[in-house]
């Protein structure tokens, strides 16, 4: 049930950009349930992977460049979504920060923060 919660969170999170960044579109409800569990799926199973592959880059930039791998999947899931379009590579990136805080800002709102046996 949890997990379900935070998928329809991440889609409302996903229908907030377009009212930050006109450079973000995301057509409708369905399109946003769609990219948000791609986007899930991908942070799952793709950004570990990227992540050590680019160890060494992550490193030597104190960690920034996480920013980029985060903004170039952002940027990849808007690129063979329908109805999800980012215009390009900083606008993934902002989009990809912005989609974590208001993720995140919507998740301590709904669902709480409490240290429960449930998580």
């Amino acid at each position: 049930m949890r997990l379900l919660l935070v998928w329809l969170i991440n889609a409302l999170a996903l229908l907030a950009l377009p009212y930050l960044m006109s450079s973000i579109t995301v057509d409708s409800f369905a399109t946003a349930l769609i990219a948000a569990l791609i986007l899930g799926l991908v942070n799952t199973f793709i950004r570990p992977v990227l992540i050590l592959l680019t160890l060494p880059a992550t490193l030597l930039t104190l960690g920034l460049f996480i920013f980029v791998i985060n903004g170039l999947l952002f940027w990849f899931v808007g690129s063979f979504i329908q109805g999800f379009h980012v215009a390009g590579f900083w606008s993934a990136v902002f989009g990809a920060i912005l989609y974590s805080i208001i993720s995140w800002a919507l998740s301590a709102l709904l669902l709480g923060h409490g240290n429960r046996a449930d998580v």
